[in-house]
């Protein structure tokens, strides 16, 4: 479907030459001569590459259908991470190079965001928070109560994040999906 290239907005997937490409960001940029243009920074999904295009505000790119549904994380192989589909039980794996670093955040049923283009995976969203249990930390030291005050600590994930120093091995805490940090302790 052909839309105009200033209507386009973050997150949008298109289909320019036959490549697919997400929008990273969108500028419209209206000089005081000339014709206004619209600035797109997008990624090339296949391989990751960054791209820059101006496009003419009513010129048309091709706008691609892309299916997100919630899928439920089953578990991982030599193959890549499988997915199901929780509504039909349909099953789709997703390549090891798409999901990166959000592996270490995936947990048995974990709900994700997955993107598909043409029965191929594209896109993979996590939960923004997930609950994990400390394993390694320092111990407390008394007097260090000072608010504002964090210790490094291991999740049983691997992923090495800071907490307050009030927290110990074998507490549930939660953490941001994004980057690690520490949200709050669990409440389960």
């Amino acid at each position: 479907m052909k839309v105009a290239a200033s209507s386009l907005r973050k997150g949008a997937v298109v289909d320019i030459d036959g490549k697919l490409y997400v929008v990273l960001s969108m500028e419209n940029i209206h000089p005081g001569k000339g014709t206004p243009v619209t600035q797109l920074d997008m990624r090339r999904i296949s391989d990751g590459v960054k791209v820059s295009e101006r496009y003419r505000t009513t010129e048309q790119v091709e706008r691609a259908f892309v299916d997100e549904r919630e899928y439920n994380f089953l578990y991982q192989d030599g193959d890549g991470f499988h997915f199901m589909n929780p509504e039909n039980y349909d099953q789709v794996t997703v390549p090891v190079e798409l999901v990166g670093d959000a592996a270490a955040y995936l947990q048995d049923g974990t709900t994700c965001m997955l993107s598909i283009h043409d029965d191929n995976p594209i896109a993979l969203e996590l939960p923004a928070r997930a609950t994990f249990e400390i394993v390694e930390t320092e111990p407390v030291v008394k007097g260090q109560t000072a608010s504002g005050s964090y210790k490094p600590a291991i999740l049983a994930n691997g992923v090495r994040t800071m907490v307050p120093t009030y927290i110990t091995a074998g507490t549930r805490v939660v953490v941001m999906t994004a980057d690690g940090s520490y949200v709050e302790r669990a409440k389960d």
